[in-house]
Parts: structure tokens; sequence; C-alpha cells
């Protein structure tokens, strides 16, 4: 399944660092923003717990995966509570194969031309580059330009609501949002003021593609 098939706003929002007892209330404040798509790396506490949590209470309208998910074993335990989405930070086949094999969608961590068409080859689905903000838009676009035009690509690392736009007029169907939107220890207002100012990044970005110059 494609990102644009399970993503009405192509935003991951990435809550690392959240913790089991607050996840919950952050998601539902994302979700009333507009955000369909959450990632909660597992390197936050009870990661697979958090992710079970959101299934569900979120239900098939939200797509809930896991980041910087790194072995097989992790894989396994992300299908065992249902997760449908696997954000990786780097390109490991044995964990795209296993992740494909579960059903879920595929986020590949990538930044060189060599790493994205090996996770290409591999099967991912979509392409994550990082660190974006280190790269720039330009780097994207150049890299952009010599991947298949059908190949979803996700900037993640440094995406504001101030730079959302060069990213996705470089190319990238979407961005993965982390510290920008939010920090582990952030009250829940923080978390939905951020998201707000994220989608209506989003919306703005559309509305001058859709205007005639």
């Amino acid at each position: 399944m494609s990102m644009q098939a399970l993503f009405k706003l192509p935003l991951i929002a990435i809550l690392r660092g959240v913790r089991p007892h607050e996840v919950l209330a952050h998601a539902s404040a994302l979700v009333e923003a507009g955000f369909d798509a959450i990632e909660v790396p597992l390197n936050s506490p009870d990661g697979v717990g958090s992710i079970a949590q959101l299934i569900r209470a979120l239900g098939s309208g939200v797509t809930v995966g896991a980041g910087t998910v790194l072995q097989v074993e992790q894989v396994e335990a992300l299908e065992r509570v249902g997760a449908r989405m696997l954000v990786t930070p780097n390109t490991q086949p044995r964990v795209i194969a296993r992740a494909r094999a579960a059903g879920m969608l595929t986020c590949i961590g990538c930044m060189t031309a060599t790493e994205a068409f090996a996770a290409l080859d591999a099967g991912a689905d979509a392409l994550k580059i990082f660190p974006a903000s280190a790269l720039g838009p330009a780097y994207i676009r150049a890299l952009r330009a010599v991947l298949p035009p059908d190949v979803p690509v996700f900037a993640v690392g440094g995406i504001s609501a101030d730079n959302l736009a060069e990213y996705l007029a470089a190319g990238c169907a979407g961005a993965g949002l982390g510290g920008e939107l939010y920090r582990a220890g952030q009250t829940v207002q923080r978390t939905r003021s951020q998201a707000q100012a994220f989608v209506q990044a989003f919306q703005a970005f559309q509305t001058s593609r859709e205007t005639p110059p």
C-alpha cells in the first residue's frame, strides 16, 4: 500500500521520548489538528506499549507505527500489536523484508543515492532522507532527479513549519516531524499548537501550488 493511500496528510508526527501514560493525550491533539500518521520511536520508554495503546484507541483511521527500528525481532514485536508502519534510520534488508511480510508500510532511512537505491532494491515503500536540514532542499532536489518518480520521499530532521514548503517544493511527498513538533516533556497544548502550525503550513503550500501565477 502506498503512502498516498494511507495518509490524507503526508506529515508523520514523531513522538520521540513520549511516555505510555501521556501518549494518548498528545496523539489525540495531533489527530484533532488533522494528523493521521503517528510514529513512536522504539528508543522511547516502552515504545511498543505506547504503540499498542494508540492502535487500540485510535482505530484504523490513523496509521500508527514505530521509528528507529533496527532489528527483525523488533518488527515481530510490532506485528504482534498490529503496527502498520515502520520507519528506520538505516537500510537493513532483513528488517525491510520482515516488515513487508507483515504487511507494514516501510519508510527507510537513507542519505546518499547508493543508500536510496539499496533501500528500494530491498523493497522500501518510501524513503526517509535524513538528516534533511544538514543536506538542504537543493540536495534533495538533486537526489529526487535520479530516483523513480513514483517513489515517495520524506524529509526528516530539522523540518519546521517555516521551512516545510522548501522541502515540498524540492520534491518531497511529505515530511517526518520531530523536535519542532514534539519534544519529550512538553505540554499537550504545545503539541496542539505546533501541530496546527504544521497543518497550516502544508495547506498554504498546497494553495500556492493551485493558485495560477
